[in-house]
């Protein structure tokens, strides 16, 4: 471990360095996650978590950092806003049931990049001052419980959607993690500030969030739209709505949403060829034009198959049109079962006959 280093200094210093770096929060905690590694454990007892096995097949390296990365003594947590849009955009969106609606975080460039490239370039400012510097990036791309790090660091606290929530920028913002082996000094977290509200609860399309603070992954439209590899259960379909890459109902009634920004970060700019376009549009694009149109985007790892799929049940939840029946013939017979599933689906949705 370093020594003789002025930790106090270097925790100011980092802090100054990450708000040079784009982030607009961050923060210092233990590696203590005792109550977290608990609430993990019952969340999994009772199946919440579907098909996401890669949330228990890791042991406990999730919850004891020191397990996942040697020498780690302290995560410095931060946060980097990406609202691109007006909320009130978003809502006009989600209400026109003839476009595709896309996850507002998922408009701009694929954020694992992002992130993880601006916590490499505060990483090596740290290493420029500290001998020995140990340490590993994250963003969403490990067994890390990122959001109870981040809550423990004073980021935030967890809402009733289990999102995590702070004053400045609602819930709109990613998270990403450096592990250190340096002992700085940690932060203090902060009180929760959801009192009374249910609002996220009552907004939830399918009743995912079952009780506050506790979801049940395997209802949820984020889910099922891109963790889900195989058929989307027939009930949860009609919910689903124009949602065709996650969902952001929960965060958009949100009332300490007012208080978010519009993203500074060119990158999480909305890319237009995946902005609030025609489902018939996006449901005729050519395998080699989905890879083209989600190059750099976070929506590519679902692959050309959900995509599909999800747009074939937004078409089923969509207004009838000659247009909308004529698109879904288009796939009818398409090579993959779980898109003719899907399409067959949505055209007994607008009265045909498949038979």
């Amino acid at each position: 471990m370093p020594v003789d280093v002025n930790y106090d200094k270097l925790a100011f210093d980092i802090k100054s360095w990450a708000a040079e770096l784009g982030f607009t929060r961050v923060g210092i905690s233990d590696i203590d996650l005792c109550d977290a590694e608990q609430e993990l454990r019952m969340w999994l007892k009772r199946g919440f978590h579907g098909e996401m096995h890669y949330m228990e097949k890791h042991g406990t390296r999730r919850s004891h950092p020191e397990e996942l990365i040697p020498g780690t003594v302290r995560v410095i947590s931060v946060a980097h806003d990406y609202m691109p849009e007006p909320t009130s955009d978003s809502l006009a969106a989600l209400s026109n049931s003839e476009i595709g609606f896309v996850s507002r975080y998922a408009l701009g460039r694929d954020y694992h990049k992002v992130v993880r490239k601006k916590l490499q370039k505060l990483a090596d400012w740290i290493n420029s001052e500290v001998e020995s510097f140990g340490y590993r990036v994250f963003c969403d791309s490990a067994p890390v419980l990122e959001k109870p790090l981040a809550r423990q660091a004073g980021l935030g606290w967890t809402g009733k959607h289990t999102n995590l929530l702070n004053r400045q920028q609602g819930s709109y913002f990613f998270l990403g993690e450096l592990y250190v082996n340096i002992p700085l000094p940690v932060d203090r977290p902060v009180s929760s500030h959801c009192g009374s509200c249910t609002a996220c609860i009552e907004a939830c399309p399918t009743g995912a969030i079952v009780e506050p603070y506790r979801l049940d992954a395997r209802k949820c439209i984020s889910y099922l739209t891109i963790e889900l590899h195989g058929s989307i259960p027939v009930e949860y379909r009609p919910a689903i709505g124009n949602r065709i890459y996650g969902c952001d109902d929960c965060q958009l009634v949100c009332p300490w949403n007012r208080y978010a920004q519009i993203s500074a970060e060119p990158d999480f700019l909305i890319r237009h060829q995946l902005h609030d376009q025609a489902l018939t549009t996006l449901f005729s694009w050519s395998e080699s034009t989905f890879m083209k149109n989600t190059e750099g985007s976070a929506i590519r790892r679902i692959g050309y198959i959900r995509w599909l799929r999800n747009i074939a049940v937004a078409l089923g939840n969509a207004p009838y049109s000659d247009s909308v029946v004529d698109a879904l013939l288009t796939r009818i017979d398409h090579p993959s079962e779980v898109v003719c599933e899907h399409v067959r689906w949505a055209l007994e949705q607008h009265g045909q006959d498949i038979d």
